[in-house]
């Protein structure tokens, strides 16, 4: 009787801590990761074929990978190229498409100013946001950047995303790259990256 009284009781621990996950409130790593990763096959998550030289979101790790970015990047918005570098980076989450960061040294800061906006990321910190204002042209919080990454992400201190919808076009190397779906995710997705992706519909506890 004791041996299963503690069994319920984890059980339902566990139960607990997979619910607050999947509303935000308690970090997404550990047994919590695992447990997720086991739900969400149950829901049903069918993942695209992948080929030769392509990969899938869902290969990516959770926390997060930084790693370096071999193609040229580019962004452009009201006739005006905004960065341009071939020294980016990416970070690769479960779930997610690619994220670029672009070094502060290739982006055209002139027509860049810091917003007000303020949020938070579990995994890398506290970031800054930038409106954009080209030839009368202007976006709000269109990119965001980490002044003091957290441990790991060191190397994307002062680079910068943007967020693919709200700029005129991104492109990894020559592709321009789709937006990912969503109001606060700042993904790039190519062809070479297969999902599905979470960001639209009834994706929220990806």
């Amino acid at each position: 009787m004791r041996y299963r009284a503690a069994w319920l009781w984890k059980t339902f621990l566990t139960f607990f801590i997979v619910m607050l996950s999947f509303a935000g409130i308690v970090p997404r790593t550990g047994v919590v990761t695992k447990s997720k990763a086991v739900i969400r096959r149950n829901m049903g998550v069918k993942r695209e074929p992948v080929g030769a030289g392509e990969e899938s979101v869902w290969d990516y790790p959770r926390p997060p990978r930084l790693e370096r970015e071999k193609a040229r990047l580019k962004v452009v918005f009201n006739g005006e190229t905004i960065a341009d570098s071939t020294n980016g980076f990416r970070v690769l989450e479960t779930s997610h498409p690619p994220v670029y960061y672009i070094p502060m040294n290739d982006c055209n800061m002139e027509y860049m100013k810091q917003s007000a906006r303020k949020t938070y990321c579990e995994f890398k910190g506290t970031p800054n946001y930038y409106d954009l204002s080209v030839n009368g042209k202007e976006v709000s919080d269109v990119a965001w950047s980490y002044p003091n990454p957290d441990t790991g992400m060191e190397a994307i201190k002062d680079a910068f995303a943007f967020y693919g919808k709200k700029v005129d076009a991104c492109y990894v190397g020559e592709e321009k790259a789709t937006a990912q779906e969503g109001e606060f995710y700042g993904g790039w997705i190519t062809s070479k990256v297969k999902g599905p992706f979470k960001g639209g519909p009834g994706t929220f506890g990806w």
